[in-house]
């Protein structure tokens, strides 16, 4: 099916100069055009009143999803990364108890909850290595793509380690696969300046897999 995903303003490639009234066109998993808007018989479009970019690497992603601790929304905790003395205040206060780092079960499911919580930053790809399991099933499955990192401590958003051009997975180009994101900004300047905690939507192969409420 294809999908024309129109933005107030694309950049498919942080060295080249922003379109205005841009579109990315998919075809399933991949891009099948980007550039100035126009309409494409038979797609669906979705309308986005922001900056459309490619999208982000998290180069925090082993510190996120195998040190720190993601809380359940049941447990009252904030949507933040836990670590440290903060985790160990919060786990002994926590319903059930404080589960233990070790435990698979706990482990897991922080992972999972951490790689959705990324998904609102615009994140589309990680930075390990995953040395633990069932963070490697957890990260494979959500569809992120893994990439070697150096496991730096940081949190969700990307753009706390540098700029759009260092933070940027890959460039969108036709046949690559559909991984971008939507944010409330107009420029990139804007976005460098607020963070991506901006982000309006993720899109990952193609797939709208977060979408501001």
């Amino acid at each position: 099916m294809l999908t024309l995903h129109r933005a107030a303003v694309l950049l498919a490639d942080p060295t080249a100069p922003p379109i205005e009234d841009g579109a990315v066109l998919v075809d399933g998993a991949l891009v099948a055009s980007v550039g100035p808007y126009r309409p494409v018989a038979g797609a669906r479009e979705r309308e986005w009143d922001g900056l459309l970019v490619p999208g982000l690497c998290n180069p925090y992603g082993q510190w996120l999803l195998e040190r720190a601790y993601h809380p359940d929304p049941r447990e009252e905790l904030g949507s933040e990364p836990l670590s440290g003395d903060a985790l160990a205040e919060a786990l002994g206060r926590a319903p059930g108890g404080a589960p233990g780092g070790v435990d698979r079960e706990w482990r897991g499911g922080s992972a999972r909850r951490g790689l959705q919580r990324m998904l609102a930053y615009g994140t589309t790809a990680v930075a390990g290595p995953f040395d633990l399991p069932v963070v490697r099933t957890a990260v494979a499955r959500s569809g992120l793509v893994a990439l070697p990192g150096n496991g730096a401590e940081g949190g969700l958003d990307p753009l706390a380690a540098g700029g759009l051009k260092e933070t940027v997975h890959r460039p969108l180009t036709v046949g690559g696969r559909a991984d971008f994101a939507v944010f409330g900004v107009s420029s990139v300047a804007e976005l460098e300046a607020v963070g991506a905690g901006c982000c309006l939507a993720t899109v990952l192969g193609g797939r709208l897999l977060y979408r501001r409420r």
